[in-house]
């Protein structure tokens, strides 16, 4: 992925990976707050065993976690808000800034888990190279996912773009240019559309639905990368709630060993850990949610 595309996050020169856990052990922290009863309910986008780790830490804890699973990636954020759930555990800061920025809301993050490579996947072709002209390539149709996995083709060389602009959708999309079709479709969709399609643009989390070996994408972005450190997941919630002890305890709990176990293990090793503080995360949040504005003016 190409990082002058996010100039934003040049700023943030201090971020990096680790695997250690931050603020200090759960028996460190107070767990006082508006969820001092110490029970949490969390909104996500389908559960896999690393949602099974954390729970079974915080329960160790004295926390009990409960999840919410729901359909698509458009229901937590509104629950969050109305109350319904306690923190999210799915999205990315662009994602999180362009729906702060659509629907006026103000959800906040808490801490970040790991940035999960977006991939390309076809069950026709083995490599990039054998894609043909006109051949065509679902992706997420929802803003920010849309806009990186354009970023993905564009880097494939599958696709060209008509200019740089921070998020491309399909009209940004040289089509006379570009070596393939691309058909905006639900993220679920995606997975859904293989047989039909020449390649999808996956999100990690409908992969091990479909039971897709992550390591057989034939293009993704860099989660090293400079660009992309705003792709890193986060837990999220109301402004409200943003500085509870229970939460944030909660989401300590994430780089913990035994949930980056089977993290690692549930998207055999492609994950990222990126531990980084709330601040920060806050801080990148508000400078996407500007640019973002900036770009759309």
């Amino acid at each position: 992925m190409r990082s002058q595309r996010l100039p934003l996050l040049a700023l943030a020169t201090t971020l990096g990976l680790t695997l250690t856990a931050c603020g200090g052990s759960a028996e460190e922290s107070s767990g006082e707050g508006a969820l001092a009863d110490g029970k949490v309910t969390i909104g996500v986008v389908g559960t896999d065993p690393t949602h099974d780790a954390l729970k079974q830490l915080a329960e160790e804890q004295g926390i009990t976690v409960e999840y919410v699973d729901f359909s698509d990636y458009n229901q937590p954020n509104p629950a969050t808000e109305s109350g319904d759930v306690d923190m999210t555990w799915f999205q990315h800061i662009p994602f999180l800034a362009d729906y702060n920025n659509s629907a006026g809301g103000s959800i906040t993050p808490v801490g970040s888990t790991s940035i999960y490579p977006l991939g390309l996947y076809s069950n026709q072709y083995d490599s990039v190279e054998q894609f043909r002209e006109g051949d065509e390539i679902a992706v997420p149709n929802d803003a920010v996912n849309l806009s990186r996995a354009l970023i993905v083709l564009e880097s494939a060389g599958l696709i060209e773009l008509t200019s740089d602009t921070l998020i491309p959708t399909e009209l940004d999309v040289d089509t006379e240019a570009s070596k393939v079709r691309v058909t905006p479709v639900s993220a679920e969709q995606t997975v859904l559309s293989l047989d039909s399609v020449a390649g999808s643009v996956i999100n990690n989390d409908f992969l091990s639905r479909a039971d897709i070996d992550p390591k057989s994408a034939l293009a993704q972005d860099d989660p090293e990368a400079e660009g992309s450190r705003a792709y890193v997941n986060l837990f999220t919630t109301t402004e409200e709630l943003a500085d509870d002890e229970t939460l944030k305890q909660v989401a300590g709990l994430y780089h913990e060993q035994p949930v980056i176990d089977a993290e690692m293990t549930e998207t055999k090793g492609t994950a990222v850990p990126l531990q980084l503080e709330q601040e920060e995360l806050r801080e990148l949040t508000e400078r996407y949610q500007q640019e973002l504005k900036d770009q759309q003016k």
